[in-house]
């Protein structure tokens, strides 16, 4: 380390959800050379903090030019599309919701084609959830169902359970009983305490068993009963049972899953204490659904259409691309990011794409402005995966700030007149 070299302390990473926020980060010529308590996924988050500052596809590269060029596009279109990826902050993500109202746009982000399922079954029954803190304090008994943390979220397991020394739980792995529970190919923990298994098959019985049980009813044959017995009694003796599912399943994810778990664990309210907790990916995503929820009442799948917020979850952005229905599309953040079979249904619409490495996706944009990444460029505000608010603050400039950005494309749009 050169001695003009700089650390930034206590650094916000949005690599996943967990978001952890004590990371100390090198900064040395310019450039991220270390991030010193991040995981491989963390590390490789931050890289080198280097970004591309080009505006690609305007008639010239004069960044006004080219939002005046977004804003007739976008304005032209008879129904347009403005779209969230990862690494925004919420201001951002405010900004470009901002823009939808405007624009009377359909306005979604990736919550509806990877997280949807767990946000409807919440909002049909209620959710029994928890702070990372409470889990890391309290949870004497932790059921991974269907995932292994250290795959996709590499330090839930050392910062919030089942390893580190909680308030109620002095001697930390020690008072705990972790339970795996394997559906098909999804495994939990290798070093859990106890291990069942069933097929993708199996599941619905077997959580339907489950919540039986815990009820003082016994349902389904005799080889489910038995595993369901095992896993009712554990969790019946817990003095706080938290289930940890993610949110995100690479698919086929069965249906159902997500509404019987928040069901199963508010069953486990009825005998003891017990919450979900539901793991999701990183960028900033539970801000996406935050912040829409904060500003339209809904947190995807909103259609301004009419000139009010309408929910629309079940014509999202798929269905209405594969349809046709969608004319223009301004995809806003890391559009890398963004589910492969939504870049495809974007390939013959007029897009334009402003977001950290724009300039490099692969996404079809006739116009591409760079920004900056959330935490790394920008400051501001992010939401962890159990909705708590972080501050990020930026610890390299910023090709551009892209809140300004959006604010700057709400003027130009404005400048051109109302859409009807």
């Amino acid at each position: 380390m050169s001695g003009a070299a700089r650390i930034e302390e206590n650094a916000t990473c949005l690599g996943c959800g967990c978001a952890c926020d004590d990371i100390a980060v090198v900064i040395d010529g310019g450039r991220i050379t270390e991030a010193r308590n991040a995981c491989a996924l963390g590390v490789r988050w931050f890289g080198d903090g280097s970004l591309p500052g080009a505006v690609l596809g305007g008639r010239t590269a004069a960044i006004e030019d080219a939002l005046g060029e977004i804003a007739t596009m976008l304005r032209a279109a008879r129904a347009p599309l403005v779209y969230l990826a990862p690494d925004l902050t919420s201001e951002a993500q405010r900004a470009a919701i901002a823009v939808a109202d405007q624009l009377r746009a359909f306005l979604d982000s990736f919550t509806s084609s990877t997280a949807g399922e767990g946000i409807l079954a919440a909002q049909r029954r209620g959710r029994a959830s928890a702070t990372l803190g409470e889990i890391r304090n309290r949870a004497d008994v932790i059921v991974f169902w269907a995932v292994d943390p250290a795959a996709s979220y590499p330090r839930f397991q050392t910062r919030y359970a089942p390893i580190p020394v909680g308030i109620h739980l002095p001697n930390g792995r020690k008072d705990r009983t972790v339970i795996a529970v394997d559906v098909g190919g999804q495994r939990g923990p290798d070093d859990a305490d106890v291990r069942i298994q069933m097929t993708a098959e199996e599941e619905p019985l077997f959580l339907a068993s489950l919540r039986a049980s815990l009820a003082g009813r016994t349902v389904g044959d005799a080889p489910i009963v038995a595993r369901v017995t095992e896993l009712a009694t554990r969790l019946n003796r817990a003095k706080y049972a938290v289930i940890v599912t993610d949110a995100e399943s690479p698919p086929p994810v069965p249906n159902g899953r997500a509404d019987a778990l928040i069901a199963l664990s508010q069953s486990l309210n009825a005998t003891t204490r017990g919450s979900l907790c539901t793991l999701r990916a990183g960028g900033n995503r539970n801000g996406a659904d935050t912040t829409l929820t904060w500003q339209t009442g809904f947190p995807m799948a909103v259609d301004f259409s009419r000139g009010v917020p309408r929910y629309q979850p079940e014509d999202a952005t798929l269905p209405r691309l594969a349809r046709g229905a969608i004319d223009a599309a301004l995809v806003v953040g890391a559009a890398s990011a963004i589910p492969e079979n939504v870049v495809k249904a974007l390939g013959g619409v007029r897009t334009a794409v402003i977001g950290p490495r724009a300039s490099e996706g692969a996404i079809s944009a006739s116009i591409r402005i760079d920004t900056g990444v959330a935490g790394i460029h920008e400051s501001g505000i992010a939401f962890r995966l159990d909705d708590l608010p972080l501050p990020l603050r930026a610890l390299l400039p910023t090709p551009r700030d892209t809140a300004s950005l959006l604010k700057a494309l709400g003027t130009a749009i404005a400048a051109q007149g109302a859409r009807a």
